[in-house]
């Protein structure tokens, strides 16, 4: 078995090597240097090999630790970060992940280069593969472990102990389950595709399980041991099940098509992506416009993709005031949530950097202009005159901009008025700031999407992302947005300098694209 691990992971190094070689290529000032005969370079494949073996060891641990981060960051957000809050979410947490992700199911491509191409014996590359991720999981867990023992209160050294074994007794358990369903039924789970139901009972799952703790639900270590040593029976016989398991050649046959196999490649995803959005253009023969120019063209654009740019900024705002009206309720019903909301609002103002950037539809929408639009548009060359493409990117921004002010309008309204319900501020600046800063992050990150799309434009011909500078520059983008989740400043310092940073960012960003989108706003190869 381990030879056919050692087979198994050259296979999957191989791929990354490769993936890393091309990503090199991508980015813009290395495109130029690196020759088309770079896949040949040996010097160059130690290389890519020994990013890629890091890259394996750092998914070992970086999952893990933002896990613990946020679980970390949400006890301290319901103010209850102590062993018994933790080892409750904890628990809950864990079986609602095991229903998402086994290790077991995954139609991967290694997989099927492995097992349906180089007809490598099923149920050792199944296993071998399966051991593997366990030891991964157990050893970054392990870590995990670590980071709760000591930054949690009242955990216990032991307990800790417990954590990555728990979670790999909850995983192997559900494995065999569907080992057993696939037995019977011959049906085969693929957690590529999960479905409406996995993922609904995974999201009420954890609703419920912080709704509970809020409402003073916890578990003690006792009551953990009493689960924990329940799953190690179960899951130690679950094991046992999957080591002797029969039918693997038969169940990776049925997973490892080539419709699931390929239904998460690139080409696959761009092809659903552009059919959804197809089907979301309303054509209308009798669809005018009384503008002229840019704005013309433009006014046609967003009238016969009304559905698909209204729909989900609106259900968004819906969702926001429902939000915001369940906690005016919990201010008039609970004394306690009222000062929790109130510190929140003065002094933990910096995680509305994340909401902004989660609620923000600029990407979405950027791709569906590149889909529907640009992907033809561009072709033309009079489309890529300077002209043309400062005038249409005006156009685009006005709109982008006011469609993602409207969920953050009705949060910015809600957010001073939750301000003055839980007590109140003895600085009236406070209730602007709040205000301002929401409708200034929301511009902030329009602007950024639509700036970042024509400066770094992404897409190839077949609407494949080709561009590594994009990758790191929205990577970027999100690791401040979640950096800054927990973050204390005052509301009306934080609040000040958001306004001022969104304002400078603005001004410059649109200069750099009036002086560099006609050279930087095409397909890319």
């Amino acid at each position: 078995m381990f030879d056919t691990f050692k087979v198994s992971f050259r296979l999957k190094n191989t791929y990354r090597t490769n993936a890393i070689i091309y990503s090199l290529k991508q980015v813009p000032l290395l495109s130029r240097l690196l020759p088309e005969t770079l896949y040949r370079k040996s010097g160059l494949k130690v290389f890519s090999s020994i990013l890629s073996v890091l890259w394996e060891i750092m998914m070992t641990f970086l999952g893990k630790f933002f896990y613990f981060v946020f679980l970390f960051v949400s006890l301290l957000f319901l103010q209850t970060p102590n062993s018994a809050s933790f080892l409750y979410v904890f628990v809950f947490l864990t079986l609602s992940g095991a229903l998402m992700n086994t290790y077991m199911f995954n139609p991967s491509k290694d997989k099927y280069y492995a097992i349906m191409l180089m007809r490598t014996e099923a149920k050792k590359f199944t296993l071998a593969n399966y051991y593997y991720q366990l030891f991964c999981l157990v050893l970054g867990m392990a870590l995990f472990s670590l980071l709760a023992y000591f930054f949690i209160a009242e955990m216990t050294l032991w307990i800790s102990l417990m954590l990555p074994f728990f979670v790999l007794f909850v995983k192997a358990s559900w494995t065999a389950v569907e080992l057993k369903k696939f037995q019977k039924t011959e049906i085969v789970a693929n957690e590529n595709q999960l479905g409406w139901i996995r993922w609904s009972f995974s999201i009420a799952v954890m609703v419920w399980t912080y709704l509970s703790l809020w409402l003073g639900f916890s578990l003690n270590d006792k009551s953990f041991l009493g689960i924990f040593l329940l799953f190690a029976v179960i899951g130690s016989y679950s094991l046992w099940k999957i080591h002797h398991f029969k039918n693997y050649t038969k169940m990776q046959k049925a997973l490892l098509t080539t419709e699931t196999v390929y239904m998460t490649s690139k080409e696959n995803i761009n092809k659903t992506n552009q059919e959804n959005m197809a089907k979301k253009i309303e054509y209308n023969e009798k669809t005018t416009s009384d503008k002229e120019g840019f704005a013309y063209f433009h006014d046609l654009f967003v009238k016969r993709h009304r559905k698909l740019l209204l729909r989900a900024v609106e259900r968004q705002a819906i969702v926001v005031f429902i939000l915001l009206i369940v906690a005016i309720v919990l201010t008039q019903l609970q004394a306690s949530f009222n000062s929790m909301m109130n510190e929140l609002l003065l002094q933990y103002f910096p995680y509305m950097v994340f909401i902004s950037y989660m609620m923000n539809r600029g990407m979405t929408l950027t791709q569906a202009m590149y889909m529907n639009c640009d992907h033809s548009m561009l072709t033309y060359q009079i489309y890529r005159t300077p002209a043309v493409i400062l005038g249409v990117f005006k156009e685009r921004l006005k709109t982008l901009v006011l469609l993602n002010l409207i969920p953050a309008t009705v949060l910015a309204i809600g957010f001073p008025v939750l301000l003055w319900l839980t007590g109140g501020t003895t600085n009236g600046m406070n209730y602007i700031i709040l205000f301002v800063s929401v409708l200034a992050l929301s511009i902030f990150f329009s602007v950024h999407y639509l700036v970042m799309y024509y400066l770094l434009q992404p897409y190839n011909k077949n609407v494949e992302m080709k561009s590594a500078s994009y990758g790191i520059v929205q990577g970027l983008t999100y690791f401040v947005s979640y950096f800054l989740i927990g973050r204390t400043f005052s509301t009306l310092s934080f609040g000040l300098a958001t306004v001022l940073f969104s304002m400078i960012y603005i001004f410059l960003s649109l200069l750099i694209v009036y002086r560099l989108a006609p050279k930087t706003f095409k397909i890319r190869t």
